[in-house]
């Protein structure tokens, strides 16, 4: 890799922060920041599997709004409501 390269991958991170928001605006600064292939090999470890489904609007705007107040975000509050439902761990 050479030095252009080199600069051009540095300025591609930095804009692709620049456009996902960065720590400050989400006002946890202080927290360290795991990018994604952390995150799923945190989630694989805890036994957490993908699963991808099509919701009407208003029902994910109260998910959204459970999560906003629940500690554990959106994977806990699902979690909650489908053992809620009948379903088990």
């Amino acid at each position: 890799m050479n030095k252009f390269q080199l600069e051009q991958t540095k300025a591609f991170k930095l804009a692709n922060e620049l456009k996902h928001g960065s720590r400050a605006r989400t006002g946890v600064a202080d927290e360290a920041k795991v990018d994604r292939r952390e995150q799923r090999k945190l989630d694989q470890a805890k036994g957490l599997v993908p699963f991808a489904c099509k919701l009407d609007e208003k029902l994910v705007q109260q998910l959204k709004e459970r999560a906003a107040a629940h500690e554990g975000g959106m994977t806990e509050v699902l979690a909650e409501l489908l053992v809620a439902a009948g379903l088990q761990r």
